[in-house]
């Protein structure tokens, strides 16, 4: 019989090349900073050729394979659907989160693996650089049901959104979850995609969303409010759950009209890339091993902040049994 899986991600499977400059050079380069840019293969190909000579590193990556992965480094049976390239890069995604012991779904294609240049400045900012490649042409076919059915979250991240067949395949995934005993949860991703897709997102919450998580930002954005917890309120309005961070702030969480602040852990950052990924699948393990929201969220706090305090998304050191039993305690 297969294994009971706690979460399940859908999402853009990019391998993340994560590379340490000064501003002078990301100037240089011409995109903004802080935020999150989508270029063509054309315009990647030239910034890999600028940083030449420069240390990079490269994991699994996309913001929901974040999540699975952070789950899984806390003991989380977890499981993940994406599309890559037949290529090397593409050999390489599948197999890292296996390493993981994390059940990976991919359907090669003959475009190739999408990356996403994760560009740190000293002051721990990220700005990506993301080329979607195969990663964009994932569809409702490439939705393995077996691994929703078998699932007790099915995690989606908001990306998936702004491309039909992307839509498409979330749609069909949230369908598949509605016909079993699988929550679904989704994360808005970027301010960007609220702007973009604000009346979409209020209609999935009133709808098939179990738990939405976001930051105060994009919460403010679909509100249109200026208060945290007035904007975690407006949107518990709309939705079960609500896990709202606000950075070395904390997070807010909303349950059947309960108002959880969970504190902010102190810690030196040096990169705050993948942060909100880790934090949403710190959670959504926590809750799936039947752990009370306010645990979960503590637990969620502590390992969204050891991993700001090294580089990359994927955390160096996974959390031992007994932090993550302390972390939950608080």
């Amino acid at each position: 019989m297969s294994r009971p899986i706690d979460v399940t991600g859908i999402g853009n499977a990019l391998v993340d090349i994560q590379v340490r400059i000064d501003d002078d050079k990301l100037a240089s380069l011409g995109f903004d900073k802080g935020i999150m840019t989508l270029v063509d293969d054309v315009t990647q190909a030239k910034i890999l050729d600028g940083l030449k000579g420069v240390d990079v590193t490269r994991c699994a990556g996309g913001s929901s394979a974040n999540s699975i992965a952070a789950a899984a480094q806390i003991g989380s049976a977890g499981a993940y659907i994406g599309k890559v390239g037949d290529d090397e890069i593409g050999r390489f995604y599948v197999d890292d989160l296996r390493r993981l012991g994390i059940e990976i779904t991919t359907a090669p294609s003959d475009v190739p693996t999408g990356t996403s240049f994760i560009l740190i400045t000293p002051d721990a900012q990220r700005t990506m650089l993301t080329s979607l490649g195969a990663a964009a042409t994932i569809g409702p076919d490439d939705i393995d049901a077996d691994l929703i059915r078998r699932s007790r979250f099915v995690y989606i991240e908001g990306y998936l959104l702004t491309a039909p067949s992307g839509r498409a395949a979330a749609e069909h995934a949230m369908e598949i979850a509605a016909g079993c005993d699988c929550r679904v949860a989704l994360t808005a991703s970027d301010p960007f995609l609220v702007d973009l897709l604000r009346d979409d997102l209020w209609k999935l919450l009133e709808g098939p969303v179990d738990l939405f998580f976001c930051n105060e930002e994009e919460a403010k954005s679909l509100t249109g409010k200026d208060d945290p917890v007035e904007c975690a309120a407006e949107i518990h309005r709309h939705v079960a759950d609500v896990a709202m961070t606000l950075g070395p702030n904390g997070s807010i969480l909303m349950r059947d009209g309960e108002t959880i602040a969970v504190g902010g852990v102190p810690v030196e950052a040096i990169d705050t890339t993948g942060a909100g990924d880790v934090y949403a699948g710190a959670l959504l393990a926590g809750v799936a091993a039947g752990k009370d929201l306010a645990s979960a969220g503590r637990l969620a706090s502590h390992f969204a902040g050891r991993v700001v305090s090294q580089l990359g998304a994927r955390c160096a050191e996974p959390p031992s049994d007994a932090d993550v039993h302390r972390w939950m305690a608080g």
